[in-house]
This record gives structure tokens, sequence and C-alpha cells, in this order.
């Protein structure tokens, strides 16, 4: 090979590997699916940005996780996946049960009053303050019993000082549950040892502290790389742990093993896990009951998104103009197909990801907006002004909380609103 060959030959390489590099045409229109949605919010929406409940896939992931768990385990609603009222229950009514997890103070003032019936386990611990703003905006003579229906969590000896200090002041009855370090690493009794010390408190002031059980959060056990570890090797040391607790509980204070306890364990990504056999009694989940993307995972396959954002297109222009690069507005295109049209919606910058039309993406030239969010698509998504698009929240408990109600609808129908939690 000659010196000008061997150059067309690198030339040729650099354009095929140019070429190679060019983004494909993503785009499409809206499936039945989006386009009936999207129909039915023309017709019956606010236009502004609202957060969506499918119920009828809703449906399906409660089925789902039912015959996913342990026929032998309670189920624990995880609150702040769910941080609506009527979400809530429509989703304890489906699925059967009164227990939830909750993770707010506020959140926990207003289910005492709004399901005083509800069996509540607290998912992490409060600093003793928020627990006293609980007791003194509790009702006068509530129907919530909070010395039976309550258990705070306590993840160290220092907090359990605290809430004695608190019951003794208050004259209260309190139950407790005790953290335990399952391998998360995210605080808790990180040694079966240190469990003595915490028994030795409950059992020296029964007037004001009750040991009601533990709670060992494992959802790091599907996250593990499988280079170090498989998900089953994980689950099985975060078991042995848990029942290394059981075990010095037992030992220390054999009364309990007469006790109804709550040994609570799981999470969305590790619940199906636990089907076979497991040393918890109850199993906590909620996310993956609508699944946002964080829980695209291999253990949540059989469930469907559930939770869409919805929010109409405000303006809609030909190509991509950019500010001082106005000369390029035909050449991105030329590149990029996705940026053959630009778009301007209501709001933007949520934790989520395009969901439909397919093919749209954000302009990271121009930048990101609460306000109007630039949104590109090349001329297969066939959106006009008031349409509407759909993104997948990433996740449920904080985006939920940045719209009003929630719209639950059924087969592409808008049928209910329901208020998020207040707090």
């Amino acid at each position: 090979m000659n010196r000008r060959q061997f150059i067309l030959a690198g030339v040729a390489v650099g354009i095929a590997g140019a070429i190679s590099l060019k983004p494909d045409d993503n785009g499409a229109p809206y499936n039945e699916y989006f386009s009936r949605l999207n129909k039915s919010l023309k017709d019956q929406g606010e236009y502004i940005p609202s957060m969506l409940v499918d119920l009828d896939r809703l449906d399906q992931n409660i089925a789902a996780l039912k015959a996913q768990l342990n026929p032998e385990v309670d189920y624990r609603i995880v609150a702040k996946s769910l941080p609506s009222p009527d979400l809530l229950g429509y989703v304890m009514d489906k699925a059967q049960t009164n227990r939830l997890m909750v993770f707010h103070q506020p959140f926990l003032s207003h289910i005492a009053e709004r399901y005083p019936n509800a069996d509540v386990l607290m998912g992490k611990p409060m600093p003793v303050r928020a627990a006293e703003q609980f007791y003194q905006q509790l009702a006068a003579e509530p129907m919530f019993n909070a010395e039976t229906q309550l258990q705070w969590l306590i993840d160290s000896k220092e907090r359990l000082e605290q809430y004695l200090a608190l019951a003794k002041i208050e004259q209260l009855s309190m139950q407790v549950n005790i953290e335990i370090d399952v391998g998360l690493h995210r605080g808790g009794l990180q040694a079966a040892e240190e469990l003595d010390s915490l028994l030795d408190i409950i059992k020296a002031n029964p007037g004001h502290l009750r040991f009601s059980g533990f709670m060992g959060y494992d959802p790091h056990v599907v996250k593990i790389p499988g280079i170090i570890m498989s998900p089953e090797q994980a689950y099985q040391q975060s078991q042995a742990i848990y029942q290394a607790f059981i075990d010095r509980l037992y030992q220390q204070a054999p009364e309990y093993k007469q006790q109804k306890l709550c040994f609570n364990g799981a999470g969305s990504p590790s619940v199906a896990l636990h089907r076979e056999k497991t040393v918890a009694n109850e199993l906590s989940a909620g996310s993956c009951l609508v699944k946002p993307t964080d829980f695209d995972i291999p253990t949540l396959s059989q469930y469907q998104a559930a939770a869409f954002i919805a929010t109409p297109v405000l303006k809609k222009m030909p190509g991509t103009k950019l500010p001082a690069a106005e000369f390029a507005q035909d050449i991105f295109p030329l590149w990029d197909k996705n940026m053959q049209q630009t778009f301007f919606i209501y709001g933007g910058k949520w934790l989520a990801q395009y969901e439909s039309p397919d093919g749209l993406q954000g302009n990271g030239l121009f930048g990101t907006s609460t306000n109007q969010e630039i949104v590109n698509g090349s001329n297969k998504v066939k959106l006009n002004v008031d349409d509407h698009v759909f993104l997948r929240p990433t996740q449920s408990e904080f985006v939920f909380l940045q719209f009003g109600d929630l719209i639950a609808y059924r087969q592409g129908q808008l049928v209910d609103k329901w208020p998020i939690l207040p707090g």
C-alpha cells in the first residue's frame, strides 16, 4: 500500500467511525396506550403538569406482589413510596393489610387521624423532638392507640435513652423496634452483642418501654456487583446476620419466644428473595407497586410501570435553534435526526425519564428548566401544542410530592383525584 492509499484508507475508516457514532432516529408517534391517555387529558385534564396513576396496572402489581410474597409472612406497605392517603387506602384494601411503614412525622400524624386502625412501624429513627411533636398533635381522645399500634424505630442505645426520657416526662408507654444492620451499613446495631444493653434498659422500664421486634432492611443484596457476590449469596449473608440477632434475643430474654414480635425485612428490590425462606415474619414494599425507573431490575421484572408525569406542550418549533448558535439550527438535525423538532413543555427538571412519544430527549446545550423545559424529537414524533409529553419518575417518594392531586385513571379514562399527604 502506497502513502496515498494509506491516507485514503485512514479517511475511510474515520468516516465509517463517524457514521457509526451518528445517533439513530428514535422517534415515533404515541402508541395506543398513550394516545388514548392524551385524548382523555385533552378532554378532561387541567393542562398543568400532573402525576398519573394507572389503577389497572396498580391492581396487576398488587396481585404480582401477593403472589411473590412468602405465604407465611405479613405484608407492610411502605407509605413514603405511595404518599397519598387515598392511594394508601386503595392499596390497603386491595392487598388486605392495615400495616404501614412511615418515614415522616407529619405523615404519621395524618395517618393516625385518617387510618385509626393502622398498625404503624416507623421506617427510620425519628429525632426525639419529632416524636414529642407527634404526641403533642395527637387528639385528646384519639381513636389511634399509639401505645399498641405504633412502633418507634431505635438505632442505638443513646436514642433509646432519649425516648425513655420522653416517655417518663409525658407518662407514655412506647413500643420500640430495634434497627439492625444486615449489610446495608446505613446505621442500626452492628453486632448482636450490642443488643444486650438495650434489652437491659427496656427490662428495667416496663411501664414506659416495650420491645416489639427488629427491622433489617436489605435492598443492597441485589445491588452488589456480581463479581463480588451474587444476590443469593448476599441475601443468605444478610439472613444469617438477622438470625444472629434473633438468637441473641432469645438467649438473653427467652420470654420473648412466647410473644408475637415484629421481625421486619425486605424492601421492593429484595422482596422476591424472601419467597422460599426468610427469618422475617413480615416484609415491606411500596415502590414496586408503581414501579419508577429506579426499580427496573431483574427481581421486579413482572411488575409494570404504573405512574407517569403528564405535561402539556406549550410551544413547537422546527429544527433546534440555540442562543448564539442560530447558524447551526439546520446542522444539528443533519447529525442527529432527534433534533429535527423542538418542543417546550410546561414545567420540567423532574427526576424522570421521557416515556412517550418515543425518541424525546433533553438538550444539554440549552440547559434545563423547571419552568419551560426544552425537549427535542425527530419528525416522526407527532406532537402538537396542547398534546402531552409523558415521563416516568425515577422514584415515587419525592417526585409524587412535586405535583398537586394524583390523577387516577383506568383504561385510559380519568376517574378520580387523590390528594397528596400533607407536610
